[in-house]
């Protein structure tokens, strides 16, 4: 991996970006692309937002060797309560309180005996969390996306920087068994020269967007829903991408330019719920978002990359996940997935040896086991075993503070392009010019694969 001292040339890069709204021009500080932060025999971790997706990051790290659940927080008593529970289940020990106030995580945060924040709140809360997790000495990792605004990407890559703080957005499709397999053969030139990609994410959150008991506290996606106007969720299927064209680690976006469709639900939906509870007036009153967004990206070395965000229409879940170099190709949904050399797609013995050949180690050390665990089909104990054992033996993280920034830019930047038109608007680069040095991510254990799996918890066959 890059070392920490080719920073120094960076540090001295300017990079003006108007695309944020302003003229200022933001400086490199220190490169956290290769930073290893020191060696942490135990990660206690203190989580905060317990409600959609924070009860299972609880419970994949509690198979995890060398992690202590020291804290938990959620404005919500029993949401705590209730992973107290998960945890005397598993034979673990109490963890620390912090509930029944919005302000809580501060004190969490604030608290010495954590070394790392997991973040699982709504999207609003990303940036500020994470930004006072690491000026309290906590490395910080976020559910996507990591910023909603251009401001905040930039305040949480300067706050990393100078805390040398870890911040990574949790992009757990990066960590998906084809998306991984795939990587490997783009880094060893089975695609040959990357010419295009595309992702998306399309599922149907229609009943969950407008489910007023039992769906997201304080109906706080709806919101986002209705208020803005672009690819509000672009980083499931452009992260994977990103990986595999070495976005921030040999080339970078330049400019976008986004279209949206009208919106042919949502309104109508709200207006129906709204004639029947008064509940539901508030979210009638002001157009959404369009069904369909379309997101076109392109490169310094040329590349492009369509990203795509549907979340109302009737349509078959899909991140697209495709690759397409002068070689070959990879699609993903529809599945199975498949892989084409010319204008057929291999057959299903091509495909096992394929498999057999680029499978990372990643995948064979632990890809079994997450099957067992779980989360979104183990992809999301793979990315957290990866991150616990990276910190533990003192290796820099696949995902750094320019990706979790860069991805999560393109739903605002992709706002200010459907607003003006569909007309270009230039990216942002986060690292100030150090993605022309930065090492690609790193594809094997070098240096780790050394953390352990309590087996004895692992519910096996459920």
């Amino acid at each position: 991996m890059l070392a920490t001292g080719l920073s120094v040339q960076a540090a001295n890069t300017n990079r003006e970006t108007s695309s944020s709204g302003s003229e200022e021009k933001h400086t490199q500080r220190f490169n956290m692309s290769g930073y290893a932060a020191p060696k942490l025999d135990k990660v206690r971790i203190g989580f905060v937002g317990l409600g959609q997706r924070g009860p299972g990051a609880v419970e994949r790290m509690s198979y995890i060797e060398g992690v202590e659940i020291v804290a938990l927080c959620d404005q919500y008593d029993d949401r705590v309560e209730k992973m107290q529970e998960l945890l005397e289940k598993q034979g673990l020990p109490k963890a620390k309180s912090y509930s029944g106030s919005k302000e809580a995580w501060k004190q969490m945060c604030e608290n010495p005996d954590i070394d790392l924040i997991y973040i699982t709140t709504p999207w609003s809360w990303h940036t500020p969390m994470a930004v006072y997790a690491m000026e309290h000495g906590k490395h910080a990792v976020s559910e996507v996306p990591a910023a909603k605004t251009i401001d905040e990407c930039w305040q949480l890559v300067e706050t990393s920087e100078r805390t040398k703080k870890h911040c990574m957005m949790l992009e757990n499709c990066c960590y998906d068994f084809f998306e991984l397999l795939t990587l490997n053969m783009a880094r060893q030139g089975f695609f040959g020269e990357i010419v295009h990609g595309e992702g998306a994410y399309i599922h149907n959150l229609r009943d969950l967007n407008f489910k007023k008991d039992g769906g997201y506290a304080e109906m706080w996606r709806l919101k986002e829903n209705q208020h803005r106007n672009g690819n509000l969720y672009p980083t499931h299927g452009l992260g994977p991408i990103c990986q595999v064209m070495n976005i921030n680690r040999g080339d970078q976006m330049e400019y976008l330019n986004s279209m949206s469709s009208i919106d042919f639900q949502m309104a109508e939906i709200a207006k129906e719920l709204a004639a029947k509870d008064s509940f539901f007036t508030e979210f009638a009153t002001s157009p959404y978002r369009g069904n369909m967004n379309t997101t076109s990206i392109r490169t310094a070395k040329g590349r492009t990359i369509m990203v795509q965000h549907d979340v109302t229409s009737q349509r078959v879940y899909s991140r697209i996940h495709l690759v397409s170099g002068t070689k070959g190709m990879a699609s993903k949904y529809p599945e199975p997935a498949r892989i084409a050399t010319a204008h057929e797609w291999l057959n299903d013995e091509e495909m096992k040896k394929l498999e057999e050949q680029y499978t990372p180690e990643i995948v064979k050390k632990i890809g079994e086991m997450a099957k067992k665990i779980g989360g979104h089909g183990g992809m999301d104990f793979m990315m957290d075993w990866r991150l616990i054992d990276c910190l533990r033996n003192g290796l820099p993280l696949d995902q750094n503070v320019y990706d979790a920034a860069l991805w999560s830019s393109i739903a605002p930047l992709s706002e200010k392009s459907v607003a003006n038109r569909s007309n270009s608007v230039d990216v942002p680069d986060f690292t100030c010019g150090s993605w022309k040095t930065n090492a690609p991510v790193e594809l094997t254990l070098k240096g780790g694969g050394t953390t352990g799996v309590r087996v004895s918890n692992i519910p096996i066959g459920e």
